[in-house]
C-alpha cells in the first residue's frame, strides 16, 4: 500500500511537453496584481504626457459654453450636434488614458503567457457551469491565498495613502481663495502623487503574487512516477521496443562488416578481446581505412572469417585498442596511428611476397 501511494504521490518535475501542453490549455502563472500594476502605471505615464493638453482642452470648452450659455439655441438638430460634439470631447481627452491602459493590459497578459496563445483555453468548457463546482472553488483552501494578498493589499494601499492624503488635506489650498488654474493643478498634483504612491505598493504585491502563482502552477503541474513514464514511453516509444530495434539494427551493422572481412589486408587483433580489419589500396586511397571491427564475440567471427579466407592475422594489442576505440568503421585511421599501421601493413607485404616466391619455386620442383 505504501508502495502504491508514493507512486500515486506526485513528487516529479513537470516535463517540457506537460509545461507546452499546460501553457495551450492557458495554465500559466498568471497575476492579476501585474495587470493592475501595468495599467495604473501606463494611466500614470498617459496623464503625465497628455495631462496638460487635456485639461487645457477642457478650459476651452468650457470657457466657450458657459461664456454663452445664454446664446446656445436649443432644438434637436442642436442637442445632437451637441452629443456628438462631447463624445468627440470626452474620446480626444480621455482616449490617451484608455488606449495605455487597453494596451499595458494586453502587453501583461502576453509577458506572463510567454506571448502564447492559449488555444485551448478559448474553446467553451460546460463543466465550468456547475454551480456546486464553483462553490467548492470559492470556499476551498487555494481561494485563502489570495483572499489573503487582497486584505495585505488593502492594509498597504490605505496605509499609505493615509499620510499622502493627510499632507493634501493640509494644502493651503482649502482655506485660501485661489483661481481655477490652481485647483486644477492641485487636483492634478495631488492625483499623480497618490497613484504614484499607490502604484510602488502595488509593485511589491504583484511581485508577491506572481511568486506564490508561479509556485502553486509549477506545484500543480508536477507529475506521479507512473504519469512520467507513461509520457516518456509516449514520446521516446516503447523501451522494448526500441531496444528490439537497436539490436536489429547492430545485427545488420555486423553483418554488413563481416562481408568485408575477407577483403581486407589485415587483422589487427588483441588477442581475443578485439579484432580491426584493414584494407589499403594505394591508387585509390590515402590512408589505410577500417572495414570491420569487433569486441569479444565479434573480434571472434572476425577471426574465424580471416582464417578462412586466408587474411593475414597480425597480434599487436596496444594498436588493435587503439583502433577500436578511436576508429570508425568505414573511415580511415586515426593520423596519430600511421607509423604503427604502416610497419604492420609492410610486414605483411614481405610475408606475402615471400610466401609468392616460395610457393614459385615449389611449383618449379
Amino acid at each position: 500500500m505504501a508502495i502504491f501511494d508514493r507512486a500515486q504521490e506526485k513528487s516529479e518535475q513537470a516535463t517540457p511537453r506537460r509545461l507546452e501542453e499546460a501553457l495551450k490549455r492557458g495554465q500559466f502563472a498568471r497575476s492579476s496584481e501585474v495587470q493592475t500594476v501595468f495599467v495604473l502605471m501606463a494611466g500614470l505615464l498617459a496623464m503625465t504626457l497628455f495631462g496638460r493638453e487635456m485639461w487645457q482642452t477642457l478650459g476651452i470648452v468650457a470657457a466657450r459654453s458657459l461664456g454663452h450659455l445664454h446664446e446656445v439655441p436649443l432644438s434637436e438638430a442642436h442637442i445632437q450636434s451637441y452629443a456628438l460634439g462631447g463624445v468627440w470631447l470626452l474620446a480626444k481627452c480621455v482616449g490617451p488614458v484608455v488606449l495605455a491602459a487597453v494596451i499595458a493590459a494586453l502587453l501583461a497578459g502576453a509577458i506572463q503567457s510567454r506571448f502564447n496563445t492559449a488555444s485551448e483555453a478559448l474553446t467553451p468548457r460546460w463543466e465550468r457551469l456547475n454551480p456546486v463546482e464553483g462553490f467548492q472553488r470559492i470556499f476551498s483552501m487555494r481561494s485563502a491565498a489570495p483572499t489573503a494578498i487582497a486584505f495585505v493589499k488593502f492594509v498597504v494601499v490605505i496605509a499609505l495613502m493615509y499620510s499622502v492624503v493627510k499632507e493634501v488635506l493640509a494644502d493651503p489650498i482649502f482655506y485660501t481663495s485661489v483661481n481655477a488654474a490652481r485647483i486644477a493643478s492641485f487636483l492634478a498634483e495631488s492625483s499623480a502623487k497618490i497613484i504614484l504612491r499607490v502604484g510602488i505598493a502595488m509593485i511589491f504585491v504583484a511581485i508577491a503574487d506572481y511568486t506564490y502563482q508561479f509556485w502553486q502552477t509549477n506545484r500543480d503541474l508536477m507529475m506521479t512516477r507512473d504519469e512520467l513514464k507513461e509520457e516518456l514511453k509516449n514520446t521516446e516509444g516503447n523501451p522494448h521496443m526500441k531496444a528490439r530495434m537497436r539490436r536489429r539494427r547492430t545485427a545488420i551493422t555486423v553483418r554488413k562488416q563481416l562481408l568485408e572481412v575477407p577483403k581486407a589486408d589485415v587483422i589487427v587483433t588483441n588477442p581475443t578481446h578485439f579484432a580491426v580489419a584493414l584494407r589499403y589500396d594505394r591508387k585509390t586511397m590515402r590512408a589505410p581505412k577500417i572495414v570491420a571491427k569487433g569486441a569479444r564475440q565479434n573480434a571472434l567471427r572476425i577471426r574465424e572469417i580471416a582464417a578462412q579466407h586466408g587474411v593475414p592475422i597480425v597480434e599487436n594489442k596496444p594498436l588493435a585498442r587503439l583502433m577500436y576505440r578511436y576508429g570508425r568503421v568505414g573511415a580511415e585511421i586515426p593520423t596519430q596511428l600511421y607509423q604503427a599501421v604502416a610497419e604492420v601493413l609492410a610486414w605483411v607485404y614481405r610475408t606475402n611476397r615471400y610466401r609468392y616466391y616460395a610457393e614459385q619455386l615449389e611449383a618449379k620442383t
